[in-house]
């Protein structure tokens, strides 16, 4: 299974969905990058990302984006083979 790293906040219900769906997808590990805590890594996640909101996702590096992003990619077929890479 690829490596899935995702920026986020303690609250944000985007989040949340997000993760959810990586779990219903058969992911069993998330880094999660908690930006509220740590500023740097707020600064980190805009450089990777150009974006300013969370989630920012990252399957094996690669950006997919946010929620609704990663949503739209699972719809047209395309998360499944990212994470099974």
């Amino acid at each position: 299974m690829a490596k899935v790293v995702m920026y986020s906040t303690a609250v944000c219900p985007y989040c949340i969905n997000a993760e959810r769906l990586l779990l219903r997808k058969g992911v069993t590990e998330i880094e999660k990058i908690r930006v509220d805590l740590d500023p740097e890594q707020r600064a980190i996640m805009e450089q990777r990302s150009n974006r300013r909101t969370v989630p920012q996702i990252f399957i094996d590096d690669r950006h997919i984006g946010g929620f609704d992003d990663m949503v739209e990619l699972d719809q047209a077929g395309g998360l499944m083979p990212l994470l099974n890479s």
